[in-house]
């Protein structure tokens, strides 16, 4: 009965990890500006996080479940924390925590000048199969971080500063508040649905998130008839005409 138990838990959970790398490649092709206009529609306009946080290279486009993290400013030392009796590995819990196609969604607590995170800590969670990290903050490692395999960091920017001794994980995988542009903060709840690319950084909440990516595919799909139709040379206005406003 027991192994029973473990080999259903086990399908269950690759039945699960599937749907989400199939979503995934929907997700994929939806344009940031879109999702936006798709969850405006339904009444969700406030799910775009501070502008200040977008993808450091280029391009990039990110497509996620969120796996979320808090921290806050921490001056504690390896050997005060001995003295204290043992310190926490939050890193270790984050990693068992990050599945393929998951993204790492970082509140920061406000501290402003370190990196947290960087190249290494990256590929930890890039070979657990994160496809990246969202950070109300800096990151540090910007060239070793250029050259990992589709890998998307979005952050502020970075930061050489060593994060140790002055910042620290202290939760994880729990509801985080992140910055918005349009409200003070939007909650990501871990599962929400994460779209980054040069545009910004959206959240898409799990319980609506079917029908935003049905809608926004429907967007993605006028808008890319139009495309092809101006540039075979119809007018602005006999295509608008056609499409409408995506």
């Amino acid at each position: 009965m027991e192994m029973l138990m473990k080999r259903n838990n086990t399908t269950q959970k690759e039945t699960k990890q599937q749907s989400i790398l199939n979503l995934q490649s929907r997700w994929n092709k939806i344009r940031v500006a879109n999702l936006y206009d798709a969850l405006d529609s339904m009444g969700y306009p406030n799910q775009c996080l501070d502008l200040g946080i977008k993808p450091l290279f280029p391009k990039q486009h990110l497509a996620g479940v969120a796996v979320t993290v808090r921290g806050s400013r921490d001056p504690r030392t390896r050997e005060d924390f001995k003295k204290e009796g043992g310190e926490v590995n939050y890193f270790q819990l984050l990693k068992e925590k990050v599945f393929p196609g998951a993204v790492v969604v970082v509140e920061t607590g406000g501290e402003p000048y370190t990196g947290k995170f960087g190249e290494m800590t990256s590929w930890a969670l890039k070979q657990r199969g994160a496809r990246g990290i969202v950070i109300d903050g800096y990151i540090r490692d910007y060239l070793g971080l250029e050259v990992i395999p589709d890998y998307t960091v979005c952050a502020r920017g970075t930061s050489p500063i060593e994060s140790a001794k002055r910042w620290r994980i202290n939760a994880v995988n729990i509801p985080i508040a992140m910055p918005g542009t349009l409200t003070s903060q939007i909650r990501v709840n871990p599962g929400d649905w994460v779209i980054g690319g040069p545009d910004g950084v959206i959240i898409g909440p799990k319980e609506i998130a079917g029908d935003v990516l049905v809608k926004a595919e429907e967007i993605e799909r006028r808008e890319q008839g139009m495309r092809d139709d101006l540039t075979r040379g119809m007018s602005f206005e006999d295509a608008y005409a056609k499409w409408g406003r995506a």
